[in-house]
């Protein structure tokens, strides 16, 4: 079922999870033993996401540095089958511009459609340090909006060759937004308005970066509605866990962690003390938006599933 079929039959707002592909060389068990931890939550749908080859160096025993490049994560096909099939749980595998070429997405969205999938978010990805050397037959996407209408083609039955009796797919795509601006977008007047060209050029719904204060969320809902964007947007929740967090993920998402909440956690004593204070927040948060009358509300939990349980079984009630 796609996302939007979900949100259209729902009586009361959903919650929905992301995950990450193991290691290369793990077990898809471990995440598959995070969405059996979720089960008693009712998960409409799963996000599993996607990452494309990274560089990294290993020193010789000459002691020079070797290049080497390979994906880390790879398995976002794999595991999106095996929780559909195992489960019965709805995935949403991303599908990333940088590192891929038009014609592997190509290959990529005709395995998910033959597997059944019917939602994709696509996401230009991070940079990883890898630009691959295209022949001459081959071509990428550079943004999001561009990967944004090769799906859209594909729903329409026209692939980037001229093939005979094509049949379309019919994928519902998500896109992301950010309340707080992308980091490259010069103001978020400017953020908003790619985002509507992202939608009128196919997607159907957006799923937003994680923040931390809702005010910023209700401004970018707010703007986005003035500038015409009338489909459903997701807002992205991620719980601190970590005194760490309150350096990584500003340096890696670029979101703001407000005052109170980055004092509290720089004051806390012990590892326990910061997840409670991270999980109360992540609560306060949540009640806030289901309140306000969002459609879904949508954690990033990455791989595992203890935390965010403490948050959501209070919410239950609400959502």
């Amino acid at each position: 079922m796609k996302v939007t079929e979900h949100l259209d039959r729902a009586s009361n707002p959903l919650i929905s999870y992301e995950i990450i592909p193991p290691r290369r060389g793990g077990s898809a068990e471990q995440m598959l033993q995070v969405v059996e931890q979720l089960l008693p939550y009712e998960p409409p749908f799963i996000d599993v996401t996607s990452h494309s080859a990274e560089v990294s160096y290993k020193p010789m025993p000459d002691g020079t540095w070797k290049r080497c490049v390979k994906r880390k994560r790879p398995g976002t096909l794999g595991l999106c089958a095996a929780i559909e099939a195992r489960y019965g749980i709805d995935t949403v595998p991303h599908i990333l511009c940088k590192g891929f070429s038009r014609e592997e997405t190509e290959d990529a969205l005709i395995e998910l459609n033959y597997l059944g999938i019917d939602n994709v978010l696509a996401i230009r990805g991070d940079d990883k340090g890898v630009q691959k050397d295209l022949p001459p037959d081959r071509s990428r996407n550079e943004y999001a909006i561009d990967l944004v209408e090769q799906i859209q083609d594909m729903n329409e039955g026209e692939y980037l060759e001229d093939l005979m009796d094509a049949q379309p797919t019919n994928f519902c795509i998500g896109v992301g937004g950010y309340p707080e601006k992308h980091f490259q977008a010069p103001n978020l007047a400017w953020d908003i308005m790619h985002l509507k060209q992202k939608v009128e050029a196919g997607a159907d719904y957006v799923v937003t970066q994680m923040f931390f204060d809702n005010d910023y969320f209700f401004r970018f809902v707010e703007e986005c509605r003035d500038v015409g964007i009338d489909v459903p947007i997701i807002p992205g929740i991620k719980i601190i866990t970590r005194k760490r967090h309150l350096r990584s993920l500003p340096t890696h998402f670029h979101t703001d962690i407000p005052e109170e909440l980055a004092a509290e956690i720089e004051a806390a004593e012990t590892d326990t003390e910061v997840k409670h204070l991270g999980i109360e927040w992540a609560i306060q948060q949540s009640e806030e938006l289901l309140s306000s009358g969002i459609p879904c509300l949508h954690f990033y939990i990455m791989s595992s599933a203890e935390v965010v349980k403490e948050v959501v079984e209070p919410l239950r009630e609400m959502a």
